[in-house]
């Protein structure tokens, strides 16, 4: 009893067992597999791989973060569920190779001669006739005439009759075997070439990722890779007149220093422009020095012209700033005060703000130096944002905003052109709060002609996913902002705008006109630039807009009209009497600086969302260029290139070589007199097949002078 139940388990483990080989070399279960891979390789077209964390924070919500974070999406190609999928692709096609391969090959070496007349008569393409021919005679004039065709053919005797088994285009069978293969050896090689090699090393030797900061060659070997690693693909940042003998490996939660076998010396990079300003041309001069014998070479990497060297390939992949020394000055944008203080950065280092807490109260700030960009191409029909990021709508605010709207925007706006330009250098960098609260921003050190009118541009964002919202701040007669300055913190002087409202009631009413009217003006002039003024975002047209709201709707437009009467004729005289504070020669009253008064107020009233206690142009600089190289190696990369030569040739094989196979019965009829019935069949009933079948039993009919029936 014992013995016969351990005999079925023992045959229910093996019918188990071939039920699952059945099922996993079946092609039910790789399509299903290059479904999922086809759906996953959407997904990684989509989404974005391998960007910083922080963008996928920005872009999803910490919720969702987490979840695509656990689903692998973001480095989705290396993920472990998708490995496995490629795994067991690799495993079905293996399988189905080798359970039909060995068939295939048979039937491709087989005649199929044991068939019988009776199976002959009953394919549908068949014919027969009689010939006055002895029938060995007739069979070698019939084989003949067959290999004209490009056939193959075998004789066979058989009991009273001659059998010839012929066929063509066998070798459509190994198209089958080489798409299959194919498959294998290409997702061989991509998983060769993908992070298996590092994730192996991750499982087996306790390399992990490295999160903090400091100096490459201090990172211990627990987060190194060494030269003798397999597969990888990392990117090196190389300054000029620097050297490198490693590159970061981006990882999830870090990143790896891979080392590598020679040591990359930048001695120049070189970009070209187009006339347009557009960049054609990268390239580094770079002098590879290999650390076994001490020997050098000098090279040049370009784009497209990568660097191969001891099985390692480099490309040139970008550029960045290398430590560009910046001279700065930093205007106040807070507060009564005007005056400037002198700043020096440099590009990836940080500098503490603390001249500006007269202005920004007892909060110290921190700029992170983050880019120089010495050219920067803009499209002057661009549009972008505004740096309120406000939505138009049909009230008094849709009347300021659509104004506003043709001011700002991206670096440049010009409706009608479309040509690029180059716009001159520009500095980014972050400035972060003592709560670690940062946002970012992008200066233009020269002004830019935006409708006709020179403006210096101002970008700022607060997250990395967001686009810059430009500033503009209008360029005074000496193409600088003093004068923007000056009237920016006469508005916040209370002082300062009494006298200005009084100057313009004595300005805008005529002699004999009483005092109490003059009066009356004079406080409208003060409440309305004190309304202008503000605090924070409750400031400029958006003040004035919900100020306004108050009037009944009827009466709104004629007394905004009266409002921005009052307002731009109280400005002039206050920006009058802060020239005359700091001893300069009032202004004419002329087209020119009305202009610029009307672009300034719209400034002033921007600024209140620019959301920085300074504001810092671009004084002077020395430029340090980097390169950045992508350095790879990838020995799936020719297997890859194997099996894809592989599947061209499988799927030609499959779709223009048709096999076809013909039989000839031959039988004595008597009086030197043979019978022969054909009979022909292929995998692919085509018109071509129907064709060659008409042909071939008209012309084998006619060998033997006798006709088809």
């Amino acid at each position: 009893m014992t013995t016969s139940t351990a005999g079925i388990s023992i045959n229910t483990q093996r019918r188990w067992l071939a039920d699952a080989i059945e099922l996993v070399s079946s092609m039910r279960f790789a399509i299903s597999l290059l479904s999922l891979i086809a759906i996953t390789s959407v997904i990684g077209t989509v989404l974005k791989q391998n960007e910083p964390m922080p963008n996928y924070v920005n872009q999803f919500g910490p919720f969702w973060f987490e979840v695509f974070g656990k689903l692998g999406l973001y480095a989705l190609y290396s993920a472990w569920w998708f490995l496995l999928i490629m795994a067991f692709l690799v495993l079905s096609t293996s399988l189905c190779i080798s359970r039909n391969a060995p068939k295939m090959l048979r039937d491709m070496r087989s005649w199929r001669e044991n068939v019988r007349e009776q199976s002959l008569q009953n394919f549908h393409h068949k014919s027969s006739w009689t010939a006055a021919v002895p029938r060995d005679a007739l069979a070698q004039q019939l084989a003949a005439r067959l290999a004209r065709h490009g056939y193959k053919s075998k004789i066979v005797a058989k009991d009273n009759a001659t059998l010839i088994a012929a066929k063509q285009g066998a070798a459509n069978k190994w198209g089958y075997i080489f798409a299959h293969s194919a498959i294998v050896i290409i997702c061989l090689g991509g998983l060769l070439d993908s992070d298996l090699p590092i994730r192996f090393q991750q499982w087996f030797y306790g390399k992990t990722a490295f999160m903090g900061n400091g100096v490459i060659a201090d990172i211990p070997a627990q987060h190194r890779l060494g030269i003798g690693n397999l597969s990888y693909r990392a990117n090196t940042l190389i300054p000029e007149g620097a050297t490198s003998n490693t590159a970061i490996v981006q990882q999830p939660t870090g990143v790896l220093i891979q080392d590598l076998p020679f040591s990359i010396h930048l001695k120049k990079f070189i970009i070209e422009h187009y006339s347009t300003g557009m960049p054609k041309l990268f390239a580094s001069e770079v002098d590879v020095i290999d650390p076994v014998d001490g020997k050098s070479f000098a090279a040049t990497i370009k784009v497209n012209e990568p660097l191969i060297y001891k099985g390692v390939a480099v490309y040139q992949s970008s550029f960045e700033d290398g430590g560009s020394k910046l001279k700065l000055a930093a205007y106040p944008m807070t507060g009564p005060k005007n005056y400037t203080f002198a700043l020096a950065g440099e590009v990836g280092n940080t500098t503490a703000l603390d001249n500006a807490n007269s202005s920004s109260g007892s909060e110290a700030y921190t700029i992170e130096w983050s880019g120089f960009r010495l050219f920067n191409i803009e499209n002057m029909s661009q549009n972008g944002q505004d740096v309120r990021a406000v939505n138009p709508d049909k009230s008094f605010n849709a009347t300021l905003a659509d104004g506003l709207d043709k001011r700002l925007g991206s670096a440049a706006k010009n409706a009608n052109s479309k040509d690029l330009k180059n716009v001159g250098p520009s500095v980014q960098y972050k400035l972060r709060d003592k709560t670690g609260q940062a946002r970012e921003y992008h200066n233009y050190m020269v002004p830019v002609e935006v409708d006709g009118t020179k403006v210096f541009l101002a970008g700022m964002r607060d997250t990395p996913a967001d686009q810059f919202r430009y500033l503009r701040i209008p360029a005074d007669d000496n193409d600088s902002v003093e004068e923007w300055m000056r009237l920016r913190a006469a508005m916040m002087n209370p002082e300062l705008r009494a006298l200005a409202a009084q100057r313009y009631a004595a300005r805008a009413m005529t002699a004999g006109r009483e005092d109490g009217l003059r009066l009356q003006l004079q406080e409208s002039a003060v409440r309305g630039m004190a309304i202008f003024a503000g605090k924070g975002e409750q400031a400029g047209y958006a003040a004035i807009s919900r100020f306004l709201e108050r009037i009944p709707p009827a009466e709104q437009e004629k007394a905004a009209d009266i409002f921005m009467k009052i307002l731009n004729g109280a400005l002039w005289d206050l920006w009058q009497i802060a020239r005359e504070k700091d001893g300069l020669k009032p202004l004419a009253l002329d087209e020119k600086h009305s202009r610029f008064l009307q672009i300034a107020t719209n400034a002033m009233s921007d600024s209140a969302f620019y959301s920085a206690p300074v504001y810092l142009q671009l004084r002077d600089f020395q430029e340090v260029k980097a390169s950045v190289l992508q350095v790879t190696r990838s020995p799936g990369k020719k297997i890859v290139y194997f099996g894809c030569l592989l599947l061209v040739l499988g799927v030609f094989s499959m779709f223009y070589i048709r096999e076809r196979r013909l039989w000839i019965w031959l039988k004595d009829e008597g009086d030197a007199t043979t019978s022969a019935l054909m009979a022909m069949s292929s995998q692919r009933k085509t018109l071509d097949f129907e064709k060659e079948f008409d042909v071939l039993k008209t012309t084998l009919a006619q060998t033997s002078a006798a006709a088809p029936t």
